[in-house]
């Protein structure tokens, strides 16, 4: 990839690495220094001043795209593509899936059936490629992956800054008696529970959830919740809504769903919540901007079958 750049005359006298780094957010003052740059047609030097109306053309390089290992590849089920270019491809995630491979999942996953479709950026490393974000496996909904290593810098830089839109639809036990709330709680590994992560008094990440109340049916006391991510922690819609009493319904890590059943009476409803695998929880929409274009994305996918059957049993009650 070829990008250039004209010297205005508020930066003239600066290092040339450092104008590069202040012109390309994306990349660190390291990595453009390992990138071919001219000056008026000439080689420059990392160390040397810009002067005004100079014209630099930097040569990125693309990281290579075959070290990923035909082991890799795999066409396990359809993909639902809602968007894809150069750069980028977002993907209606289903139920189910693992992310990438790992000790206890080494085909099935997102990452090995989008390499079957098309290439993805290694600047993150070939165990994740193209990945700046995730699900859990039992979460579904929209994500964006990353194709050009460009396209990868800027998209974790943006989710590092929490800077777009991210929302879900949370099937939950317990009727509220409010509208709207914001969560706000620090969230830690388990202490107890090494797979689970809980919410603390000390230490921990800082995290927020915004709720909103989008339905409600309270003969069988389940709602439909909207959150709204300010950060993205691991679990975190999961733990907080859980540990203010709304865990999601056929959570089996924080839904205590067992104590609920009982007052549960349709058998249809109740046979649903006792064989269900997987947390009623779906990412239903993300809204950045393009990390080349600085194009304003925004995507939505709609409820799975799973939960549009669960809505059903419920309205039915």
């Amino acid at each position: 990839m070829i990008r250039e750049f004209v010297v205005d005359e508020l930066n003239a006298g600066v290092r040339v690495d450092k104008f590069l780094v202040g012109t390309m957010p994306d990349f660190s003052r390291s990595e453009i220094q390992k990138f071919s740059v001219t000056r008026n047609g000439a080689p420059v030097r990392f160390s040397d001043k810009v002067r005004s109306r100079d014209k630099l053309v930097v040569e990125i390089p693309d990281t290579p795209k075959t070290t990923i290992a035909a082991e890799h590849i795999s066409t396990d089920f359809d993909l639902d593509i809602l968007y894809e270019d150069d750069d980028i491809i977002v993907i209606n995630k289903p139920r189910g899936v693992v992310m990438y491979p790992s000790a206890g999942n080494k085909t099935g996953t997102l990452v090995q059936n989008i390499l079957a479709h098309t290439p993805l950026s290694l600047a993150g490393g070939t165990t994740r490629p193209g990945v700046v974000h995730r699900l859990d496996k039992d979460t579904s909904g929209v994500m964006v992956f990353a194709k050009s290593d460009v396209a990868y810098h800027g998209l974790v830089k943006t989710f590092m800054a929490h800077d777009l839109t991210r929302k879900y639809v949370a099937f939950v036990w317990g009727v509220p008696n409010w509208e709207s709330a914001t969560i706000t709680g620090n969230i830690a590994r388990s202490s107890r529970n090494r797979q689970k992560m809980s919410m603390v008094k000390s230490g921990g990440k800082p995290a927020t959830t915004l709720v909103a109340v989008m339905d409600a049916w309270p003969r069988v006391g389940v709602s439909a919740f909207r959150c709204t991510l300010l950060t993205g922690r691991t679990h975190q819609i999961r733990v907080h809504l859980s540990a203010h009493g709304f865990p999601v319904l056929c959570d089996a890590v924080y839904g205590r769903t067992a104590s609920r059943l009982g007052s549960v009476k349709n058998p249809d409803l109740l046979e649903f919540l006792k064989k269900h695998n997987g947390q009623m929880l779906h990412a239903e929409m993300l809204e950045f901007v393009h990390p080349v274009t600085g194009e304003k994305m925004h995507f939505r996918a709609p409820l799975p079958d799973d939960m549009s059957e669960l809505k059903y049993l419920i309205s039915d009650c």
